[in-house]
């Protein structure tokens, strides 16, 4: 038996719980972790309470960093012992977890295992939003929402190294320095940001909106981008978008709009390769800092998961042990 956390039922943070379950069967092509941290990630609110669709009892976790102990039949890449990093996990709130040969990642020696956990599903997420939703070119302004959120502190270091000017939306004075830290040129306050966004912009607004906030920030998203700019929305953090009215990307400007997720960006081994080295590059040069925020152990996750919807986290929240 190893030690896990679940949640038997779909509700709030309280559902989750310290548990014992069987010792994952590891199958071809699959290597089995033991975990040394886990990543905590939005999605996994949004699968506990229900807003997601997930089978119940449920173990969240996607993202982890930790070292091979065992390797399944006609694994080649990977042997035990080799430190290994993940977003495309899953059940990782445990003491070990098996995963698909291809879906997990060398950690270069240069990184220790809590930072590697704390790269992935973000670090790679501002890598295919700059590189590839909208490829970020010099002199353009982006505007990134929760600029001290684990993505935006990220994705504004990206952007910036690519010559171009970001602004940010945080939510307390704290939150603002860190964002400046990360390289924003400008932080501002969530109140009518599309009005100051204009008047930081003389009026032409921004050529795109990095969004991971959602329902609360989309009206005001559409409300600072120039003519044919784009809003990139890939996070719901304070709520689902409702459905609109397409007819207003047209009369705003010709803006374009796209929902994308980490997945769809990560489909072939040549595609994962491209990103992990990138990101681990970045960070081995010192290029890119990693900012791990918050530390829980594993037995206290209902507590991450409770500061992580407060909205009072800053970098990364992890689970150690």
């Amino acid at each position: 038996m190893i030690h896990a956390v679940s949640a038997a039922t779909a509700g709030g943070p309280e559902v989750l719980a310290p548990t014992d379950i069987p010792l994952p069967t590891l199958g071809p092509g699959q290597v089995l972790v033991r975990t040394h941290t886990t990543g905590v990630n939005f999605i996994e609110t949004y699968q506990r309470s229900g807003i997601y669709p997930v089978s119940f009892p449920f173990i969240p976790g996607t993202e982890a960093s930790g070292t091979v102990e065992a390797v399944g039949e006609g694994v080649v890449s990977l042997t035990v012992g080799n430190r290994v990093a993940t977003c495309q996990a899953s059940e990782t709130y445990a003491d070990v977890f098996v995963v698909d040969e291809d879906r997990v990642f060398p950690v270069p020696p240069t990184i220790d295992l809590e930072t590697a956990a704390a790269i992935p599903l973000q670090g790679l997420t501002a890598h295919y939003l700059c590189t590839s939703v909208h490829p970020a070119s010099p002199g353009e302004t982006a505007l990134v929402h929760a600029g001290a959120g684990g993505v935006g502190l990220l994705l504004t270091q990206l952007l910036v190294s690519r010559g171009v000017t970001v602004i940010t939306t945080t939510s307390t004075p704290q939150k603002a320095e860190l964002s400046r830290q990360a390289g924003a040129t400008h932080t501002i306050g969530y109140d009518n940001f599309a009005a100051t966004v204009r008047e930081l912009t003389d009026g032409e607004g921004v050529n795109v909106v990095y969004d991971g906030v959602g329902k609360t920030t989309f009206d005001g998203s559409l409300a600072s981008l120039r003519i044919r700019g784009t809003l990139a929305l890939f996070g719901g953090a304070s709520g689902q978008v409702p459905p609109f009215d397409l007819q207003r990307l047209n009369a705003a400007g010709s803006l374009s709009i796209t929902r994308p997720t980490l997945g769809h960006f990560l489909l072939t081994p040549e595609e994962r390769s491209w990103r992990y080295n990138e990101v681990f590059n970045a960070v081995t040069r010192g290029e890119l800092r990693i900012r791990i925020g918050t530390r829980f152990p594993l037995s206290e996750a209902a507590d991450a998961h409770r500061a992580l919807e407060s909205g009072t986290t800053h970098g990364k929240t992890i689970l150690t042990r």
